[in-house]
């Protein structure tokens, strides 16, 4: 069986090959039964959070990712995101591949929010606000490099210094990337917005947002955590990767249902309906669009299978 590292994991993942991945499972036959989602004490810290996700294409491949989630693991200087991910034939069961759950996560999750951004985002958007410091903010400015033509970042964080921190080794990339300090200012200023926080408290502020923004909701797991409030919802045409698991799990979704500021009928549409074209996306230059994601098996198993082909050879272009 394949065993594939961190460092591996990246390297098999290129973004523009992920997102295209991504797409055609979310457009195909994928199997994707409800996760299990359960919440861990951890003594004197904040709870953990356990996730099995499993997936499969009938015939073809199977999978099932499990992974931990420790909110408090930067006091160790241990990465949030502790996983992996069993690939399997869908045809004899056969296990093929261990991949490392941490990297696949980070970025199939930032593949994610860049396909949603070809339809959601506009076509000359140019400047990119990342709220957030963590393992997900590099992957989520490079992410959306490769389907908007991105010219300068900004990155703001509730730590100033892990901001600069964060934007040098986006500088280190190849990104034009600078810290910032006034999120409400920064806010105005971007076409494109991507928060991925463990955030309980809304950040974003609905009255900051110019006509034109796409909100880019990536963190805010569980119905109790926000990074957009009530006023960012209603002003905003809005996405999510699935209906299910936005109107289970995403609390900037969740939180202004249950409150009557959106009905659950102005969500548009979910990835499929974009990838498929049943929904055009977005419809005008001034729309103000949210996509919210939680994640999806389908994402995960996508990746596997991107990630599998990448190391045995059979990826196009190898």
């Amino acid at each position: 069986m394949l065993v594939l590292d961190h460092e591996q994991t990246r390297d098999a993942l290129p973004f523009e090959a992920l997102i295209d991945t991504i797409a055609d499972l979310f457009a195909g036959d994928c199997v994707v039964p409800v996760r299990h989602h359960h919440d861990m004490a951890v003594p004197g810290e904040a709870d953990a959070v356990m996730l099995l996700m499993p997936a499969w294409v009938p015939g073809t491949y199977s999978g099932v990712k499990i992974l931990n989630l420790f909110p408090d693991n930067h006091t160790r200087s241990l990465p949030t995101i502790m996983g992996n991910y069993l690939l399997s034939s869908g045809k004899t069961g056969e296990m093929l591949a261990l991949v490392e759950g941490g990297e696949l996560t980070a970025r199939r999750t930032a593949a994610t929010s860049a396909l949603a951004a070809r339809y959601l985002a506009r076509e000359d958007a140019k400047t990119m606000l990342m709220v957030g410091t963590g393992r997900l903010s590099l992957n989520l400015c490079q992410a959306h490099a490769v389907t908007r033509p991105l010219e300068r970042f900004m990155i703001w964080g509730r730590n100033h210094k892990k901001a600069e921190e964060t934007a040098a080794e986006a500088r280190a990339l190849g990104l034009n990337a600078v810290a910032i300090s006034d999120l409400a200012s920064a806010t105005g200023e971007a076409d494109i917005i991507s928060c991925a926080t463990l955030s309980r408290e809304p950040l974003i502020q609905g009255e900051w947002l110019r006509p034109g923004t796409h909100l880019d909701l990536v963190g805010a797991f569980k119905p109790e955590m926000r990074e957009s409030d009530d006023e960012a919802a209603r002003r905003s045409a809005i996405f999510v990767d699935t209906r299910e698991g936005a109107m289970k799990e995403g609390g900037d979704i969740v939180q202004p249902i249950r409150s009557g500021v959106i009905q659950k009928s102005d969500i548009r549409a979910e990835m499929v309906d974009l990838i498929k074209g049943t929904h055009p996306g977005r419809k005008d230059p001034q729309e103000i669009t949210l996509f919210k994601s939680v994640g999806a098996a389908v994402e995960d198993l996508a990746g596997a299978i991107l990630a599998y082909r990448h190391a045995t050879g059979q990826a196009k272009g190898k």
